[in-house]
């Protein structure tokens, strides 16, 4: 442990509402950094102001969470701090800076357990798993866009939506307004946006699917939820080995799993205070067509459930909500579970 005097901090940017920067914090009290080593951000999507050219500066495509970091050369007090903006592989990133064999210092006395695969056959697994909650069209911020199949959920999905597309829009609107001397692709990502956002609220607007747009749309939502979305949960309640995704330790996995799950269960009308049966259910309800997943694992009597006195079977994701939900990590993040 080395002293806080004349160390630069890291700095994450980060939404609160998303679900890889859930998994960037979840990952760096996991790994034990000190309160006093990473500074915190918050970059409001709902206002647009991952479009504010400040931002993207950091992170040329708007993307969150951003990691900015002091340069390993540049750590001591005497040499004048530089810094690099990352916003890939941060949970990897975060991983690797903070170790017994770390030589950049920490601030923080906390244990440092690695989150990486110990074995190739483990890391193959992790590649696989962390994929599919990155696959197209079932991101939590894409799925919550695209959350009705219905006029009524289209109505319903409205009244939430449309302020935070109309402040989006605002803030895209003021960025191609203050423009000069900002580059052709920066106006381009702009104009593409404000376009995408237009389109939408649209849609929206109109509180019934009629028209080619809004039809297109509703093809697209039905395919996220009724499709793809299943079709990755199968994959990882499969996959995972319970109870967490690679056995009895948390790895890099568990931490992109749980984060992209608790949004899901989330947008469903759940909750973290849903035990895992329940917050399954949740989803699986919300999904409809009669969509369950398999309950296949065999519990022991401690980890099955409160109350509960003999071993059962549960689908995989549901044993995972529960043992992810009473680590450290997920109290100190998501507090009272809302």
């Amino acid at each position: 442990m080395v002293s806080q005097a004349g160390i630069p901090k890291a700095v994450l940017y980060y939404d609160p509402s998303s679900a890889t920067s859930y998994a960037a914090r979840l990952a760096i009290v996991e790994k034990g950094y000190g309160d006093d080593e990473i500074d915190y951000k918050i970059v409001d999507s709902t206002k647009g102001e991952e479009f504010y050219p400040s931002f993207l500066r950091i992170s040329p495509k708007g993307n969150l969470p951003a990691l900015v970091v002091p340069l390993q050369k540049t750590l001591s007090p005497e040499v004048e701090s530089r810094y690099k903006a990352i916003t890939d592989a941060i949970i990897e990133f975060l991983d690797k800076s903070r170790s017994t064999t770390s030589r950049t210092g920490t601030t923080s006395s906390a244990p440092a357990p690695s989150l990486s695969p110990a074995t190739v056959s483990f890391s193959s697994v992790t590649a696989k798993l962390v994929e599919e909650v990155y696959t197209e069209g079932v991101s939590p911020e894409s799925l919550k866009l695209y959350n009705a199949r219905d006029d009524a959920s289209l109505k319903a999905l409205a009244s939430s939506l449309l302020p935070t597309l109309k402040g989006r829009q605002a803030a895209l609107d003021a960025c191609l307004e203050d423009s000069d001397g900002i580059s052709e692709k920066t106006k381009t990502f702009w104009r593409d946006n404000k376009t995408a956002t237009e389109k939408l609220e649209k849609i929206l607007s109109a509180g019934s699917f009629s028209g080619s747009d809004a039809e297109e749309y509703l093809a697209y939502a039905k395919k996220s939820w009724e499709v793809t979305l299943p079709t990755v949960l199968i994959t990882l309640n499969k996959d995972m080995t319970g109870p967490f995704a690679l056995g009895d330790q948390i790895s890099v996995a568990d931490v992109h799993i749980f984060a992209w799950l608790v949004q899901l269960v989330r947008l469903c009308g759940g909750s973290l205070n849903l035990d895992g049966d329940a917050a399954i259910k949740e989803l699986e309800k919300h999904i409809g067509a009669g969509f369950v997943l398999p309950e296949d694992f065999l519990t022991s009597p401690m980890v099955a459930g409160v109350g509960s006195e003999q071993p059962r079977l549960r689908s995989r994701l549901a044993v995972f909500w529960d043992a992810m939900k009473e680590r450290p990590s997920s109290k100190r993040l998501y507090g009272s579970g809302n």
